[in-house]
């Protein structure tokens, strides 16, 4: 029988995981599997080893904060390679944590297969040379990396996105609306600030703000669709100034089932930066996308590490074309939200662009069919 170490330390990563887990149990029922994750590694089968939430954390300076539990995983998983010696490293995403693991897996003699690999060719391209030491296999989720990390000596297949085979919904707007007693007649406005703490309480605030500003502005005021990840409280949410926000007369629907419908049934969405751009782009939601992080963060990334892309946003990366508004740091407020928002939902141009654009990020990702594909360079390196 063969046996699976795969570790992911994010949300998302848990989700593509879990589909992967099982498009390999599709074709080997046997294989075993271990591991860092969430509740969808878990439901798939998967022995989870540690719990991924622990050190889901995004920015440099916020590591720190989280580094007792990120040392413990790291023992708890280099134990587990050394005293099991699994016939496969499995590692998603979140690359400086994961290419420790990939280092110990090869002294170990362990192949070692990267699903949806960093963003190397945004920053710190010199990890580059890291992943060609370590790492077997890559399967890669984005048009352009194949070229990039082949043009670096890389192993690395383009897979196509897992969004693709996992972005679906089973009724539409109007059914929406019915089951939330919404007027369909309404406008709808999506506020997705993201999954993790520090998204949540760096862009949520100024979400509201930008909301209370839009209903203001629009002659009907709109409805405002918030979904919430299950990690998330509503706790944490209210602290943000949620519940003092509805009390005021806002009305704010939190939705915690049916999170693509809910998205779907929307006609603009103000959202953080990440996977959520590519989920409302197959949604063909409009939208404005805004990304925060800590001064120290932020300084580091330009300065020491000197990150330099075109866009910060997957959805202007993938089109390469800023159709899509980016706000960052100091540029998150919410007059510059509602400013946008209100242009996309009263001025048919702007309207037009973006739904090009999104059909135009739709057609790059390609076809259906990540999960099984990945699940065939990950048998390659068990046999």
């Amino acid at each position: 029988m063969k046996k699976v170490l795969i570790v992911s330390g994010e949300a998302s990563g848990d989700i593509h995981g879990a589909n992967l887990v099982r498009a390999i149990h599709q074709q080997d029922e046997t294989v075993a599997f271990h591991g860092m994750g969430g509740q969808q590694l878990s439901a798939a089968g998967v022995e989870i080893l540690f719990e991924a939430q622990k050190v889901s954390v995004v920015g440099i300076a916020e590591i720190l904060s989280h580094l007792p539990d990120i040392l413990s995983a790291q023992k708890i998983l280099k134990t587990f390679l050394r005293q099991q010696h699994p016939d496969l490293l499995i590692i998603i995403d979140f690359p400086d944590f994961n290419l420790m693991l990939a280092a110990c897996a090869k002294k170990l003699g362990i192949p070692v297969f990267y699903y949806i690999s960093p963003q190397v060719w945004a920053w710190r391209t010199g990890r580059v040379k890291t992943i060609k030491e370590r790492v077997d296999r890559i399967g890669v989720i984005l048009p352009f990396e194949e070229e990039f990390f082949t043009r670096h000596g890389v192993k690395a297949r383009y897979v196509g996105h897992p969004l693709l085979d996992e972005v679906s919904i089973q009724y539409g707007r109007e059914e929406f609306c019915h089951r939330h007693s919404i007027d369909p007649n309404r406008r709808l406005i999506a506020l997705i600030p993201g999954s993790r703490y520090r998204e949540i309480t760096s862009l949520l605030p100024v979400f509201l703000e930008s909301a209370k500003k839009i209903a203001g502005e629009l002659p009907e005021p709109p409805v405002f669709i918030l979904p919430k990840a299950p990690t998330v409280s509503m706790e944490l949410l209210n602290e943000c100034g949620l519940q003092e926000l509805t009390c005021s007369g806002l009305e704010i629907i939190t939705i915690t089932e049916d999170r693509y419908e809910a998205m779907a049934a929307c006609d603009a969405a103000i959202a953080a930066s990440g996977t959520v751009t590519l989920e409302l782009a197959l949604l063909n939601v409009p939208m404005v996308v805004s990304y925060r992080t800590s001064p120290l963060t932020y300084f580091l990334g330009r300065h020491v590490f000197r990150i330099k892309v075109k866009y910060f946003s997957l959805v202007n990366l993938i089109a390469d074309n800023p159709f899509v508004l980016e706000l960052l740091q100091d540029q998150v407020t919410d007059a510059n939200i509602a400013k946008e928002i209100i242009k996309i939902l009263t001025v048919k141009k702007q309207m037009a662009l973006q739904l090009t654009g999104l059909k135009n990020v739709r057609t790059h990702l390609g076809e259906k069919g990540a999960s099984q594909k990945a699940a065939d360079l990950a048998f390659e390196l068990l046999q």
